[in-house]
C-alpha cells in the first residue's frame, strides 16, 4: 500500500482512502461515462466566509451606525426590485407564449376544418410541423451553440449554487436571455415542457444582477452597491430571486420561501426570510396586476399568476374518510412511475453523454422529439374518435376531427393546446368530456414524451409536463371511483394524481404541497395533497433519487447533503484531510507566490508563522508551523495585480476592500498578471491581508463534527490541526461530499467516491 494511502475500518465495512496531492483528481486513465458515483474535481466553492482580516476591520470602523441602516434599506429595496422585474420576465414569457400559441392553434384548426371532408389531413399537418420545428430550432441552436447552461429547467443547478457551489455562467444576464428565448420557443414549439420551472432559474438571475451594480456580460459598472459583491451576500439575493421566480409561476408566495428553504439554502436566518417572502408577495401581485389589465379585469389583485389552475368549488374539493385510502393509492402509483421516469431518463441521459456529444446533434434531436410530439398528437387524434357535444368542453379550438355536426374531438383539444391548458380541462371539464381510453392513450404518450423531452438542449421545466400527464390518470381513477361512489368530482383526483406524479419525480413535499394549495385556492384539500405527497416521495425514494439529484450526480457536482452520513464518528479529521498542505510564511516572496499559483489550482492557503516539516506516527503526516491565518486564491491575485509589495510602500495607500471588490464575481488569471525579473525578490506582507481567524478543527475531530460546522457556516475551507496548532491538513467540500449516503429498496450504507478532474 502506498504512503498516500490507507485503509479504515468503519461501521460499513473496509473502505479505501485516497488522499490527493495535487489536484484534488484521481490517477484514472478513463472516467465512466454516466457514473453516479464519481464527483467532478472542476467544480469549486463559493465562499461565504466573511474575511475578517485589518483591512475589513478598518472599514467596519469607518462605517457607523448610519451606514448599516443604509445598507438594511438598500437590501429591502433590491428585493423590491427583485420581485418586480422576476414578475416582468413572466408576464413577458407568459404573453408571448399566449399570442404565438393563439395564432399558432387557430391557424391549424381552420386547416383541419377545411380539410377534414377533404381529405387532405396531411397539410394540416405539416402545417402543425412547421409551426413546432421553427421555435424549436431557433431555441435549441441558442442553447446548445451560445448558453449550454440555460438548458433545462434550471432548477438543480439553482439548487447547487444556493448549497454553495460556483456553476460557471449560471446567473449571466446573457443566460437570462438565452432562457426566456428559449422557453417562449419551447412552449410555443408544442414539446412537453413548461414555462414554470425555469422562472425559477430566471428570478435567481435576476436577483444576481441587479443586487451587484455591475454586469459582467455587458463589461459595464454602475459604482454603485459595492458592499454587496460578496458571495454570502450575492447568496441572500438569490435564495430571494429563486423565490420570487416561484411566487411568479404558480401565484404561491409561501410556496416560494419554502421552496427557497427545502431545495437548498444554506443559510437561513429571520432577516431573510421577511425579505424573500416579501420579494416572493411583490412578484406575485406585481404579476397579477398586470396580467388582470390585460385580460380585462384591472386592478383585480387576486387574478391567477402563470400557472392558472382554475378555481375549484367547495365541493369538488370536499373529501370523506373513505377516500384517504384512495389517496395513499394514488401516491404509490405516483411514486412507482415517479421512480421509473428518474430511471429512465437517468439511461436516456447517459445514452446522450455517450453518443449525442456534438452541438448539431443536440439540436438535430431536439428537432426530432418535437416532430415525434406532434406525429403521436396528429396519429391520436386520427386513432382515437373522442367525440363530443360542442359546448361541453370550453376549449378554445374545437375541432370536428372525424366527427358528425355539432360534434368535436375531445382528443384533439387536448393536443391543440398548451400542455396547461390541458391540465385545466383534466381539472374542470365535465365528467363526460373525456372519454376512459382517451385518458389512457394522452397518459402514457405525454408520459413516455416527458422522459424523452426532459434533458434535451432546450429551456423548459418538468413540472407542467408532469401535472398534465398525473391529471390524466388522477381522472381515469376518479372516474373509475365515481362508477361506485357518483357524487364524486373527478377534478380533485386529477388534482391528487397530478401531484403524485410530480412529487414521484422530483420528491418536493412542504413546498409542493403548499403551491398546490395557494394555486387552487383552498387550503381544506391540504391533508389529502400532503398524505399523496409523502406517498409518492417514500415510494420514490425506496427504489431512486429524485430527477434532480440524478442529473446533478451525472454532473459529478459535489453537493452536500443536510446531515453527515450516519455512524461515522469514528472517522476522523486526519483520515478525511487532504495532506500534505501548501502553505505561505506570514511574509512570502512574490515570486514565490506566482510559482504556487501557477502550479496548483488550490483556492485557500494557511499562512504560518516558520515552514518545516516533521514526520508523525506512521510517516503519513506532516505538520507545516504554526497556524497564523488564511489567504484566499482571490486575495494573492489581487495584490500582484496592484503589486502591493512590502518595497512599493506607494502601492498601499490605497488598498481597501473596494480593491478586492473590484473584479468579483471573475478574478484575473495568474497567468495574466505581469511580474517582473526584479520583483520577484519583493516580499508581501500577508498578515494583514488574511483571515486571522479561521475555521479550525483538531485533528481528532469527528466527520460529524466537521461536517456538521462546514454545513452551517457555508464553509470552502477547514484546517486542520495538532495538539500544537501546527497545520496537518485541509479539509474541503469534496473531502466531506466524497461520503455520500446510499439509500436503496429498504437498505441503507455510505460510499467513498472518487474525484475526477476528467468529467
Amino acid at each position: 500500500m502506498s504512503r498516500n494511502q490507507k485503509r479504515f475500518t468503519t461501521k460499513y465495512g473496509t473502505m479505501s482512502h485516497t488522499k490527493k496531492f495535487d489536484s484534488f483528481s484521481e490517477k484514472e486513465d478513463s472516467v465512466p461515462i454516466g457514473s453516479l458515483n464519481i464527483l467532478s474535481a472542476k467544480y469549486e466553492s463559493l465562499d461565504y466566509e466573511v474575511v475578517e482580516n485589518y483591512v475589513y476591520r478598518d472599514e467596519e470602523r469607518k462605517k457607523g451606525y448610519p451606514f448599516v441602516v443604509k445598507k438594511n434599506v438598500v437590501r429591502w429595496i433590491i428585493f423590491f426590485w427583485i420581485g418586480v422585474i422576476t414578475a416582468a420576465v413572466g408576464i413577458i414569457i407568459d404573453l408571448s407564449i399566449e399570442t404565438i400559441a393563439d395564432l399558432k392553434f387557430n391557424h391549424v384548426k381552420k386547416y383541419i376544418d377545411k380539410c377534414n371532408q377533404s381529405d387532405c389531413l396531411w397539410k394540416p399537418y405539416l402545417l402543425l410541423l412547421a409551426y413546432n420545428i421553427v421555435p424549436v430550432l431557433i431555441g435549441s441552436t441558442l442553447v446548445a451553440y451560445v448558453e449550454p447552461v440555460a438548458l433545462g429547467s434550471g432548477i438543480p443547478q439553482v439548487k447547487c449554487y444556493l448549497n454553495g457551489i460556483k456553476i460557471p455562467r449560471l446567473v449571466r444576464i446573457k443566460t437570462l436571455f438565452i432562457k426566456v428565448i428559449g422557453v417562449i420557443t419551447t412552449v410555443v414549439g408544442g414539446m412537453c415542457g413548461g414555462k414554470e420551472g425555469p422562472m425559477i432559474h430566471a428570478g435567481a438571475v435576476v436577483a444576481a444582477g441587479i443586487s451587484q451594480g455591475k454586469s459582467t456580460t455587458f463589461n459595464k459598472d454602475f459604482g454603485v452597491l459595492n458592499y454587496f459583491r460578496e458571495d454570502h451576500e450575492k447568496r441572500d439575493f438569490v435564495s430571494g430571486g429563486a423565490a420570487a421566480g416561484v411566487a411568479a409561476a404558480f401565484g404561491s408566495p409561501v410556496g416560494g420561501v419554502l421552496f427557497s428553504l427545502e431545495e437548498g439554502a444554506s443559510f437561513w436566518n429571520q432577516g431573510l426570510t421577511w425579505r424573500i417572502f416579501f420579494a416572493s408577495m411583490i412578484s406575485t401581485f406585481t404579476l397579477n396586476l398586470v396580467l388582470s389589465a390585460y385580460h380585462g379585469h384591472p386592478g383585480e389583485l387576486t387574478y391567477w399568476g402563470l400557472l392558472n389552475f382554475g378555481k375549484f368549488s367547495n365541493f369538488a374539493l370536499s373529501y370523506e374518510m373513505f377516500e384517504l385510502p384512495i389517496f395513499v393509492f394514488m401516491g404509490i402509483i405516483g411514486g412507482l412511475t415517479g421512480a421509473l421516469f428518474c430511471h429512465l431518463n437517468y439511461k436516456l441521459t447517459v445514452f446522450r453523454m455517450r453518443h449525442l456529444v456534438n452541438r448539431w446533434k443536440k439540436v438535430l434531436e431536439a428537432v426530432l422529439v418535437c416532430c415525434c410530439t406532434a406525429t403521436v398528437g396528429v396519429l391520436l387524434m386520427l386513432w382515437q374518435n373522442d367525440c363530443k357535444p360542442l359546448g361541453l368542453d370550453p376549449t378554445k379550438n374545437p375541432v370536428q376531427l372525424n366527427c358528425n355536426d355539432g360534434e368535436y374531438n375531445s382528443m384533439a383539444s387536448l393536443w391543440l393546446q398548451v400542455p396547461e391548458a390541458s391540465v385545466r380541462s383534466f381539472f374542470h371539464d365535465p365528467t363526460e368530456s373525456l372519454d376512459a381510453t382517451t385518458l389512457v392513450y394522452f397518459a402514457i404518450s405525454f408520459y413516455l414524451l416527458t422522459i424523452w423531452t426532459y434533458g434535451l438542449s432546450v429551456s423548459a421545466g418538468l413540472f407542467i409536463p408532469c401535472l398534465a400527464t398525473g391529471a390524466a390518470w388522477g381522472r381515469l381513477i376518479g372516474l373509475g371511483v365515481q362508477c361506485v361512489f357518483p357524487n364524486v368530482d373527478v377534478g380533485k383526483y386529477a388534482l391528487v394524481g397530478a401531484a403524485s406524479q410530480l412529487g414521484g419525480a422530483v420528491r418536493m413535499t412542504i413546498s409542493l404541497t403548499v403551491i398546490l394549495i395557494e394555486a387552487t385556492g383552498d387550503i381544506t384539500f391540504g391533508l389529502p395533497l400532503m398524505i399523496c405527497l409523502l406517498t409518492a416521495k417514500w415510494i420514490g425514494d425506496y427504489f431512486t433519487e429524485s430527477i434532480y439529484d440524478v442529473h446533478i450526480q451525472l454532473s459529478g457536482i459535489p453537493l452536500m447533503a443536510w446531515d453527515p452520513p450516519p455512524l461515522s464518528s469514528n472517522i476522523y479529521a486526519s483520515e478525511v484531510m487532504s495532506y500534505p498542505v501548501t502553505v505561505f510564511k506570514s511574509k512570502e516572496a512574490v515570486g514565490k507566490i506566482v510559482d504556487t499559483l501557477k502550479k496548483y489550482t488550490y483556492n485557500g492557503f494557511p499562512v504560518v508563522d516558520d515552514v518545516f516539516s516533521t514526520e508523525t506516527e506512521g510517516g503519513n503526516n506532516k505538520s507545516n508551523g504554526r497556524l497564523r491565518g488564511m489567504i484566499l486564491r482571490s486575495q494573492l491575485i489581487v495584490l500582484l495585480q496592484n503589486k502591493v509589495f512590502n518595497e512599493i510602500p506607494s502601492a498601499w495607500d490605497n488598498v481597501s476592500l473596494t480593491t478586492f471588490r473590484k473584479d468579483y464575481p471573475r478574478y484575473s488569471n495568474i497567468d495574466d498578471i505581469e511580474v517582473l525579473d526584479n520583483e520577484r525578490q519583493y516580499t508581501v506582507d500577508l498578515l494583514r491581508f488574511m483571515n486571522p481567524s479561521p475555521y479550525v478543527v483538531q485533528h481528532m475531530a469527528s466527520l460529524p463534527r466537521i461536517f456538521r460546522l462546514f454545513r452551517a457556516m457555508g464553509l470552502r475551507h477547514i484546517v486542520v490541526v495538532n495538539d500544537s496548532n501546527e497545520v496537518t491538513g485541509i479539509v474541503t467540500r469534496k473531502d466531506l461530499t466524497r461520503y455520500r449516503v446510499w439509500r436503496h429498496r429498504g437498505a441503507i450504507g455510505v460510499e467513498e467516491l472518487k474525484v475526477s478532474a476528467k468529467l
